[in-house]
């Protein structure tokens, strides 16, 4: 297939102006939707806030449901935005990556309390976000995994059994949910960057040594 003309190319970047308005949106968005959840947030609401209209807003992204699922891929991108290549590490690097990601959490509470509002209702029927957070977990999941093998692969064994990895990466996850929830109710509470970081050092720690053991029989 040929490549498109340096002029073709260059009309389907988005000027730099539209792009900033798309990102007033998104901010908009997620404020709306963190709090008040996806079916009481309107769109007229997230208009207000950057000073359009709800037809100004439909221009950019086409429909309600397609700026929830751009506001969710924002907020994704927030998160690697400061590693290089824009993506999460692997292996050891992955969990001190997810534990420094709760200490920036800390700092933007509108971002966490709206995932945790928007893939909590994911879970019931119809949710227009139901796929994308199922397979955000799916992939994060995987991620995870196979960051717990190269961990055991560095201790000197080839891993003989993936399902305890399994249920390792689903209780990583877990508990970085579980503790945004209960600092998002009592911030005072709880320690959302020490608190994650020792409970992932645990999982990870229990989950390595068990995977050695079993390999050296």
């Amino acid at each position: 297939m040929a490549r498109p003309s340096g002029g073709a190319a260059k009309a389907q970047r988005p000027r730099a102006g539209t792009a900033e308005r798309r990102e007033e949106i998104l901010r908009a968005a997620i404020n709306t939707f963190g709090s008040k959840g996806y079916h009481n947030g309107s769109l007229a609401e997230v208009a207000d806030q950057v000073g359009m209209t709800h037809a100004g807003v439909l221009h950019h992204f086409g429909s309600k449901n397609q700026l929830l699922i751009a506001a969710l891929q924002y907020r994704d991108r927030m998160d690697v935005e400061h590693l290089d290549g824009q993506h999460i590490p692997s292996g050891a690097d992955l969990f001190r990556h997810l534990a420094k990601t709760a200490g920036l959490n800390a700092d933007r509470r509108g971002i966490v309390q709206a995932y945790a509002v928007l893939t909590g209702e994911a879970v019931t029927e119809g949710h227009p976000a139901s796929e994308w957070v199922r397979q955000r977990f799916a992939g994060l999941r995987v991620e995870i995994v196979e960051a717990l093998c190269e961990m055991v692969r560095e201790a000197g064994v080839e891993p003989v059994d993936e399902a305890p990895l399994d249920r390792a990466a689903s209780a990583v996850i877990g508990v970085m949910d579980g503790l945004q929830n209960q600092w998002l109710l009592d911030p005072t509470a709880v320690d959302l960057a020490a608190t994650t970081a020792e409970a992932i050092d645990a999982i990870v720690a229990s989950v390595v040594a068990r995977a050695v053991a079993a390999a050296r029989g």
